[in-house]
């Protein structure tokens, strides 16, 4: 769905006549798709599950144990059940956002390690045992297969939607950083079956302007259109919706938008005023029906820190040495290309404030000024020839390798931002001091890697709240497929 399919008003998308009509027709659609997709997840388990035992056994490794194929079916097509009903039990079916689809892929990758350690002690009750190749070789295929499977179907719907098929049109109200951060969540939330197809906004100043979904690319776009929101407007819009993006909205605005939300028998949905986000430390416990919400600071998790730093380094190492010879080609093009050192040297700022030298591939002039914002155009005369290619691929950032193995950088966490910065920081900006800081993140992933960090500092705070080691792997996996499309 590009921005173009955003861009026209209800003559592109079916009207339907009553809220009603809306209400089967979505439900069915997802009653069926929740159903197909149950499916398929059990399909691309199995298939995954046999691809690896009869990889096994062409591979000839380890014993070379063989199976009937009805007992490698049924252990497979019971594996699979297990499996789906774990992933059914952890929420992979209901209708909720993905962040940048990263916790899909942390949930699946999460629940391929249970799903493991459940069956294997099981295993010993029955009589026969699977060569421990066939776990390994399925340990790897299945997450695999089943992310490639989630992918299809994702694409899939966002298809069907765009035909037309179980989706309901929305008009998002209030074009502020609330009301942008609702048209992202909805954009990549497919299984919502909620389309955006315009901004409403009262600042007159604004309206023709293109909102885009923070995502990989800058592939979906909806209007921003002149308020005030009314019910003929909806009605040209073909919406039976209205998300409220305006936390502080009065009383009496709220009971006016929806007066005309009615008159064009829309439903309303809103943003509470009392609302943290995401990137809070806020628990929930239910009193008798009651949600009391609480904020404090999270603890810190001894085991995972520590478990994570022998990846980093593990991880690391295996890094180094396997790009060893790119560093060398690297270090002779900049050589060649510009006069200056290979590698540039720049304090940043840590874990808790604390100062460190951080290393790149120099791909600017040694006549550029040490500390200054990024480079945000592409022909930047400030960055050389080969400091482009650099760039664009990601490549200068290799030697932070060795700031992950000092300690001072990890894989995964925030970026580490310039003193000057850090010294306009507020509370909030603050708290991204609290993890050390990596090479890759959420906010990398995102379409606002465009911006300025400090700018868009949700997605590290998010990060903060729920890291875990599945995350961090979800996030390097979707950072290696990012690298690859070249974006």
């Amino acid at each position: 769905m590009g921005s173009a399919e955003l861009n026209s008003p209800a003559a592109v998308y079916p009207v339907f006549s009553t809220t009603r009509h809306y209400r089967r027709s979505r439900a069915r659609f997802e009653m069926a798709t929740s159903s197909i997709e149950r499916v398929t997840d059990l399909a691309a388990v199995m298939a995954a599950s046999l691809l690896s035992y009869f990889v096994y056994r062409n591979l000839g490794i380890g014993k070379a144990l063989h199976y009937p194929v009805g007992t490698v079916s049924t252990a497979a097509l019971a594996f699979a059940v297990v499996f789906v009903l774990m992933l059914d039990h952890d929420g992979a079916y209901r209708r909720s956002n993905s962040l940048l689809r990263i916790r899909e892929t942390e949930r699946i990758l999460r629940v391929t390690i249970q799903a493991f350690g459940i069956v294997l002690p099981a295993s010993f009750f029955f009589s026969f045992l699977f060569s421990r190749w066939v776990v390994i070789l399925a340990i790897a295929l299945v997450p695999l297969i089943l992310i490639i499977e989630k992918q299809i179907f994702f694409l899939v719907i966002r298809h069907l939607h765009s035909r037309g098929y179980g989706v309901q049109n929305v008009v998002v109200y209030g074009a502020g950083f609330t009301g942008r951060s609702v048209f992202s969540a909805l954009i990549r939330s497919p299984k919502l079956g909620l389309r955006p197809v315009a901004i409403v906004d009262d600042n007159q100043e604004i309206a023709g302007q293109e909102i885009y979904a923070s995502s990989y690319r800058h592939e979906v776009s909806a209007p921003v259109i002149a308020g005030p929101l009314s019910g003929d407007l909806l009605r040209e819009w073909g919406c039976s919706l209205v998300v409220i993006g305006i936390p502080s909205l009065s009383r009496q605005r709220l009971q006016e938008i929806a007066f005309e939300a009615s008159s064009a028998r829309a439903e309303i949905a809103f943003v509470p005023q009392l609302s943290f986000g995401s990137e809070m430390p806020t628990e929930y416990v239910d009193i008798d029906g009651v949600l009391i919400a609480s904020l404090g600071q999270p603890a810190r998790n001894g085991v995972y820190e520590s478990f994570k730093r022998l990846f980093d380094l593990a991880a690391t190492l295996f890094l180094l040495i396997c790009t060893a010879p790119l560093w060398a080609l690297i270090a002779i093009l900049i050589r060649r290309d510009s006069k200056g050192p290979v590698v540039f040297r720049q304090m940043r700022v840590g874990r808790g404030g604390k100062l460190f030298e951080l290393y790149k591939f120099r791909s600017m002039h040694v006549d550029t000024p040490e500390y200054g914002l990024h480079p945000s155009e592409t022909d930047d005369r400030r960055v050389t020839k080969i400091g482009r290619w650099l760039r664009r691929n990601s490549l200068d950032e290799l030697p932070q390798l060795i700031n992950v193995l000092r300690g001072d950088m990890s894989l995964v966490g925030p970026r580490p931002e310039m003193p000057f910065i850090v010294e306009g920081y507020n509370a909030r900006h603050w708290q991204r001091l609290r993890v050390i800081p990596g090479l890759t993140g959420l906010w990398q992933l995102s379409g606002d890697r465009n911006f300025l960090i400090h700018e868009n500092i949700q997605y590290d705070l998010y990060y903060i709240r729920h890291r875990n080691f599945f995350m961090d792997l979800a996030i390097l996996l979707h950072t290696a497929v990012f690298a690859m499309k070249g974006v």
